[in-house]
């Protein structure tokens, strides 16, 4: 179990059942999604700050991110579409791995 939900568990929807003085338990909140993204703001011109991303949420989440493209292009900020911008994970269940979000 990770840290984040038995944290949850333990300390925090005890706490919650008293402040809201809830008369059930199931009536507590539940953590059902966590999301994790990463976007490297200099990683627009170097495609290697995206593997360090890419990189950073694999060892953080134990799952693989899914890489996002630009959908448009904006001369501003040097960016083309279909570009590579950032990384993204979505946690849910019981089956999370590592992760910080505590899914």
């Amino acid at each position: 179990m990770n840290r984040m939900r038995e944290r949850y568990q333990k300390e925090i929807a005890p706490a919650l059942l008293k402040t809201f003085s809830f008369k059930n338990v199931m009536q507590i909140p539940r953590i059902e999604k966590g999301c994790d993204q990463h976007r490297p703001g200099r990683g627009v011109g170097n495609p290697k700050a995206l593997d360090a991303a890419v990189g950073d949420l694999t060892t953080i989440t134990g799952q693989k991110p899914v890489t996002n493209k630009a959908r448009k292009s904006i001369a501003n900020f040097k960016l083309r579409e279909g570009r590579l911008i950032g990384t993204k994970v979505t946690l849910r269940g019981t089956g999370c791995g590592r992760s910080l979000t505590g899914c």
